[in-house]
């Protein structure tokens, strides 16, 4: 009797036997992931390296000289660049304005429509209308509820005896609290759409031990839904918050900017130096800045968020 057919016998492999399939089912993956890793590398990763390479050169429009390399000069000039960080700063502030008021509102909303109410998949529908919206149409639409002679703000206003109304899209003192208006509402959507999904997820049996323990409804949201939502909460508003600070359409229809460079978010920034001044090299740089400071907050945020899941 051979050692091969005595472990067969024993039921031990032989060395070597049944790699060649299991390297066959590897090859076979890779083939099924292609499909959307491709789509992948060439319109995500391939424009990324291609930008943070165009970072390090003096592209600009217009020129009939090639494309020299220049090194990190483009980032010592964004380093004295008072406009560009006063932008990052006005970002900073435009994503957290519109991440946590949204999130709030959004649970909200997300815990009423949990409720066994009438008509509950009519709310539903009408609840994720504004996420149905492009974003220009949606900056358009209130454009026209801010407009300073025939909006129906500052009629409302009128009408009610509380002032003639405002400029709000137009003051200095305005134009941002009224933008960061318009990015909460067209963004609860696809909140309360995560965390309604989140809340279908927690089992009734939960909630109804809670209540025969005597738990009210503060106490069952703290010790039964939030526990459970948490994941999805720390997971959106993480999303949120990078879709926020990467905004551009919305701001652009609504303000391009301005007053004054009141709203000129990050995005708008670079999109001016790359298109209006046709500096490429320099708006791609402002582009690497943004996404490393970006990546680097969000970390700080997960981890933290990731200690404090596990302390408690």
């Amino acid at each position: 009797m051979t050692l091969a057919t005595a472990k067969a016998r024993s039921g031990e492999r032989a060395p070597g036997e049944g790699r060649p399939r299991e390297r066959v089912a590897d090859r076979g993956a890779w083939f099924l992931v292609l499909p959307a890793l491709i789509p992948i590398l060439v319109l995500s990763v391939g424009p990324l390296l291609y930008g943070i390479t165009l970072a390090f050169t003096d592209a600009q429009s217009g020129r009939t000289e090639p494309t020299e390399w220049i090194g990190t000069l483009n980032f010592r000039d964004l380093s004295h660049d008072t406009l560009f960080w006063e932008s990052f700063r006005i970002g900073l502030v435009w994503a957290v304005g519109v991440t946590v008021p949204q999130f709030a509102l959004a649970l909200g909303l997300a815990l009423l429509l949990n409720q066994r109410l009438r008509f509950r998949w009519l709310a539903r529908a009408l609840a994720i209308i504004p996420w149905a919206m492009p974003e220009v149409v949606v900056g358009i639409m209130w454009r026209l509820v801010y407009n300073a002679d025939a909006g129906i703000l500052n009629e409302t206003i009128r009408d009610v005896g509380l002032g003639d109304g405002r400029d709000w899209l137009t003051g200095l003192a305005t134009a941002l609290p009224a933008v960061i208006v318009v990015g909460i509402w067209a963004g609860m959507p696809q909140t309360t759409v995560a965390l309604l999904a989140g809340l279908q997820n927690t089992p009734d049996e939960l909630h109804e031990a809670a209540a025969l323990d005597g738990a009210g409804a503060w106490r069952r949201f703290r010790t039964v839904t939030w526990p459970a939502l948490r994941p999805v909460a720390l997971a959106i508003t993480a999303l949120n918050f990078i879709w926020n600070f990467n905004s551009f359409a919305l701001v652009y229809v609504l303000t391009s900017g301005g007053p004054g460079g009141r709203t000129r978010l990050p995005m708008l920034f670079a999109y001016e130096e790359a298109f209006r001044y046709g500096q490429f090299g320099y708006a791609a740089a402002m582009g690497c800045v943004m996404v490393a400071v970006i990546s680097v907050l969000l970390a700080l945020y997960l981890v933290g968020r990731i200690k404090g899941g596990e302390g408690r």
